[in-house]
């Protein structure tokens, strides 16, 4: 076992680093920014969590012996009703779902229009730029639409934007350094939401409970067979968090920072 004892390794830079099963007594964690990180079963005892901000997948957390998951999700239930309609259960659940996530991007697309248009390029607090999340959308849109239900074994485009952690593999894009307009972006958008509908208007409750078919080739998600609805709720989930995302970092645009980088 490597110990690491009295050390000084504060303002350091830890990527892709395996810290399983590592024991931690007596750290000082302040100000420290954690992204991608997996704490399954992770132990705090004795721990200082005083102005701590954590976004993510939260499910079977205790906190002073109060399982709080379920208080998290009934909480952000209750700030925006129309959350709950995001975990359909029958077709017409999900085309109501898709209603809403049609109208809640053309409100968020309009305010990002009052931008000047390099701010939709700024990264704010390290996220994805404006334009980077439409990007996304749209390679998660290709991936559990295009390529696990209606078997397309290659559906990117170029500007496909899988997120940073994905490996890189035959033929699925990453471009960061890539500047495209608004409009080339959202004239993609607009096809690929219009595949969503057409899927979700043909959708019976038969093919909800059935899996899709493995396609042929690499790419994401891997060749395999995944339940439809599973793949649909993937693609509310993505459309719903991140577009609340965007909203958050419009807000900050929106105040006069931060100032976008160059290049």
């Amino acid at each position: 076992m490597a110990e690491i004892v009295g050390r000084d390794l504060s303002d350091s830079r830890f990527e892709r680093v395996d810290l399983s099963r590592t024991r931690f007594r007596s750290i000082d964690l302040a100000g420290t920014r954690f992204h991608d990180v997996n704490l399954y079963r992770a132990v705090l005892r004795a721990a200082w969590l005083v102005e701590v901000d954590i976004t993510g997948e939260i499910r079977d957390l205790t906190i002073n012996g109060v399982d709080v998951g379920p208080l998290v999700e009934a909480e952000l239930d209750r700030r925006d009703p129309e959350r709950v309609l995001m975990r359909p259960t029958d077709p017409d659940g999900f085309r109501r779902a898709w209603d809403v996530v049609e109208h809640r991007w053309e409100e968020t697309v309009a305010r990002a229009r009052e931008l000047a248009p390099e701010q939709l390029h700024v990264s704010v607090d390290g996220e994805w730029s404006f334009t980077e999340t439409l990007r996304h959308l749209l390679f998660a849109t290709d991936a559990w639409v295009g390529r696990a239900v209606l078997g397309d074994p290659a559906p990117w485009h170029p500007l496909d934007l899988p997120w940073d952690e994905l490996s890189d593999g035959p033929g699925v894009p990453r471009d960061r350094a890539a500047r495209p307009s608004l409009e080339e972006v959202l004239a993609l958008r607009r096809e690929r939401m219009a595949t969503v509908r057409r899927v979700l208007d043909e959708l019976t409750p038969a093919r909800l409970e059935e899996s899709t078919t493995p396609v042929d080739g690499p790419g994401w998600p891997p060749a395999e067979a995944y339940p439809v609805r599973e793949c649909l709720l993937t693609v509310l989930n993505e459309e719903w968090e991140h577009r609340r995302y965007a909203e958050r970092d419009l807000a900050v645009l929106e105040r006069g920072g931060p100032a976008p980088a160059d290049g």
